[in-house]
């Protein structure tokens, strides 16, 4: 019963959230907001983790989350590295909450237990992605369905928050065929269930191989349509190397967060360069939502894309200027603005 409560409640805060972002453009719909940097695996397709970084002090975590909650951010995404390696990630986990924000997690796993998993319904998680990889660890990925196998268990029994199982398709795992039985015991167990296509490290489609591209068919004619697949003609496309066209928001519905606490437009497009987000107001989220992302015909990165699709049909963007390098966030933006003449 209190798992259906939990249910309800969640369904109308988001769906509350998806009409007033629909309504209102000039805010976050998604802002990836990263805790630690370092992680406990180190898969071979994986470029956004290190071995050292210290976890973010929890004040930092909540100053960024008040300042997110002021630019009226409607979900807050914790991810990483290893989000679960921070000591105190069920108290970030409250703080979205109490600031009126849905609270959702990306994780390897690992780190789960029963006691974790109380902590995360105890700070009020709305949704937890787990991704795993195959079905024997291999020398690409650790996140193998026999070690997380009892984790995927415990959240059977005791989350309260809703759960994802990710598989990544093209990341060279041994047998692609992985990825199935991985989607089969998600649905066994009640989870949703999501594929991811692998890219390089800007972000940029890496076009899958013919077993690859096979095993990703079979998962998407086995997953029933949900939010996990408003996406899918743009994923089908990049799975067969055709690109997209559709207008990114990134810097503007999406955001990225790192552990430094500068703004990206996502996890790839990052340099170190970004605008701090103690400095990033309405007038970079305008800004951004007009200009036109080089990068987007071959992006794979799924959280833009869907932060974007409910502003596909409304305010074209600027055409990128001719043949541009990749640039940090806002570099591009400034560019454009100073071409125009405007402030």
């Amino acid at each position: 019963m209190k798992r259906l409560v939990r249910r309800a409640a969640r369904s109308g805060r988001i769906a509350a959230k998806l009409a007033w972002s629909i309504l209102h453009r000039h805010h976050p719909l998604m802002v990836h907001l990263i805790p630690i940097r370092r992680c406990n695996l180190a898969c071979a397709y994986c470029n956004e983790y290190d071995a050292t970084s210290q976890p973010v002090p929890l004040a930092a975590l909540r100053r960024r989350v008040d300042l997110l909650a002021g630019l009226g951010t409607a979900l807050v995404t914790l991810s990483g590295g290893e989000p679960l390696l921070h000591p105190e990630i069920d108290r970030v986990v409250a703080h979205v909450r109490r600031r009126g924000m849905i609270a959702t997690l990306i994780t390897n796993g690992y780190l789960l237990s029963p006691d974790r998993i109380e902590d995360l319904n105890r700070a009020g998680l709305d949704h937890l992605q787990i991704s795993i990889d195959n079905v024997e660890p291999d020398a690409v990925s650790m996140k193998s369905l026999r070690l997380l196998d009892p984790k995927l268990q415990w959240l059977k029994e005791r989350a309260l928050f809703a759960v994802n199982v990710n598989s990544v398709v093209g990341g060279g795992i041994r047998n692609p065929r992985d990825a199935l039985a991985v989607t089969l015991r998600a649905r066994e167990l009640g989870f949703s269930s999501s594929v991811g296509i692998i890219h390089d490290g800007l972000g940029q489609l890496q076009p899958l191989e013919p077993a690859a591209l096979g095993v990703y068919e079979e998962l998407q004619r086995l997953r029933p349509f949900n939010v996990n697949r408003i996406d899918r003609l743009w994923q089908d496309n990049l799975a067969k190397g055709r690109p997209n066209d559709w207008r990114c928001r990134a810097g503007a519905r999406y955001l990225y967060v790192d552990e430094s606490g500068s703004v990206h437009y996502c996890s790839q497009y990052r340099t170190g360069t970004g605008i701090p987000l103690e400095r990033y107001g309405r007038d970079d989220i305008r800004r951004e939502y007009h200009v036109s992302k080089p990068c987007a015909p071959f992006c794979t990165i799924n959280c833009a894309q869907q932060a974007s699709l409910l502003d596909g049909w409304r305010a074209p963007q600027r055409p990128p200027l001719a043949d541009p390098p990749l640039r940090a966030p806002g570099a591009l933006a400034d560019e454009v603005l100073a071409d125009e003449g405007k402030p």
